[in-house]
């Protein structure tokens, strides 16, 4: 009866290693996750630098101005440092898939060694007991007939001991084969994944030098530039400002006709319904334009180039090309249209219950006050500047009196 005890050890021990195995394939679509995503983002980074290059390639010979050229150098080298970084974590995925491999890989040949010297043990004694007689008489010396069934059954037992061991062996040599080509695609991908992050690293080092020259010039006519950026700033404060002041007043306007006080949007059955409709998609609006780039985000931040200075912003500036139109994000009604008396560039607000959202940079207008719009429509065409030759739509989003980062509420 020791061989059967020997047996269930076998079999338990045998069961530890399916679970072990059920485990590690488990973590593995974690790590395929992980990979996917990952891949993902490098590939979606890949696509924002070709739109800016695209973009920059049509600008760069009538371009005038040193520091809208510095803005555009060191976005492309912020997105390129990016796809290097998401490369480095793919190639520590990689890294930890491959020790992953190697580590069962040495566990798996540790159990096919124990399971051929065990399959050898076992075939021998079947050999000694082939003798069907031998068999019988093992059966037959049985003191009473419980001492019968369960030596049958014993027999039985390391019958189809014997199969397992050898469907084991089977099932261990096929899945080395299998770690091993794992281990051997992965390398490939690794390798391939250094060279794109080497190339990357050129890229980023000759738009460094290319920067280097660039504040060479500014730095030569400090005072020009410094001028230049303060002057730009305070027309970027004066907006804000505007846009702030403007949006107070027409909740202030709306609210009189309801007769109650509030610093927030006093709603309708029908604008709280829209309101509670545009919260549901957050996360889902569409970009105001159909191509370009954020070339710069919500809140407060140091400028690009004069470290000193600080800049803020109530919302995104996109970038995209000439003659492009901006679009509404979600449905609503065109609630006011300032126009700058000087350069006559438009802004448009429209409502969405007690969310508005703003579009600021406009010429030939294609919607009015009052006009009901729906997702996608657009609403005008974008302004480009003559000095830059930049054409960059003003966006931002708020809540009541607040603004909100759009980061939060644009599909990206």
């Amino acid at each position: 009866m020791n061989k059967l005890k020997k047996y269930n050890f076998l079999k338990s021990k045998q069961l530890y290693l399916i679970t072990t195995i059920v485990l590690l394939l488990f973590v593995n679509p974690l790590f395929s996750q992980n990979k996917k995503q990952l891949e993902a983002k490098r590939k979606k980074l890949k696509t924002e630098i070709k739109k800016i290059n695209r973009l920059l390639s049509k600008t760069k010979k009538n371009e005038k101005n040193v520091l809208s050229q510095l803005n555009d150098i060191n976005k492309k080298i912020s997105v390129h440092q990016e796809i290097i970084n998401t490369i480095k974590k793919e190639s520590k995925v990689y890294t930890s898939e491959i020790s992953k491999n190697k580590l069962e890989i040495n566990s798996i040949e540790k159990q096919l060694d124990l399971l051929k010297k065990n399959y050898a043990k076992t075939v021998v004694n079947s050999y000694k007991s082939k003798n069907k007689n031998s068999r019988l008489l093992f059966l037959l010396s049985s003191e009473d007939f419980l001492q019968a069934y369960k030596r049958l059954k014993y027999m039985n037992q390391y019958t189809e001991y014997r199969k397992n061991q050898a469907n084991e062996i089977i099932l261990k040599k096929e899945t080395l084969l299998q770690l091993n080509d794992s281990i051997l695609y992965k390398k490939k991908v690794k390798d391939s994944l250094v060279k794109i992050k080497l190339d990357e690293r050129k890229i980023v080092d000759k738009e460094k030098a290319s920067k280097e020259k660039l504040l060479n010039k500014v730095k030569s006519k400090e005072r020009k530039y410094l001028a230049q950026i303060k002057k730009k700033q305070k027309q970027e404060q004066a907006y804000e400002r505007q846009i702030e002041d403007l949006i107070v007043k027409v909740i202030k306007k709306s609210n009189k006709k309801s007769g109650r006080k509030s610093k927030g949007f006093v709603l309708t059955k029908e604008a709280k319904k829209l309101a509670s409709s545009f919260i549901k998609n957050k996360g889902k609006l569409p970009a105001p334009i159909e191509k370009g780039y954020v070339s710069r985000y919500f809140g407060q931040r140091k400028h690009e180039v004069m470290r000193k200075i600080s800049i803020k912003s109530n919302g995104w500036y996109y970038t995209t090309g000439k003659k492009s139109k901006a679009r509404a994000v979600f449905n609503g009604t065109v609630k006011f249209i300032m126009v700058d008396p000087k350069t006559k560039i438009k802004t448009i607000l429209i409502q969405h219950g007690n969310y508005m959202t703003v579009y600021g940079n406009l010429e030939n207008l294609l919607v009015k006050k009052g006009d009901k719009v729906i997702t996608k429509q657009f609403i005008g065409t974008i302004h480009t500047d003559t000095t830059t030759d930049k054409t960059i739509l003003k966006f931002q989003l708020w809540k009541d009196s607040k603004a909100q980062n759009p980061s939060g509420w644009i599909y990206r």
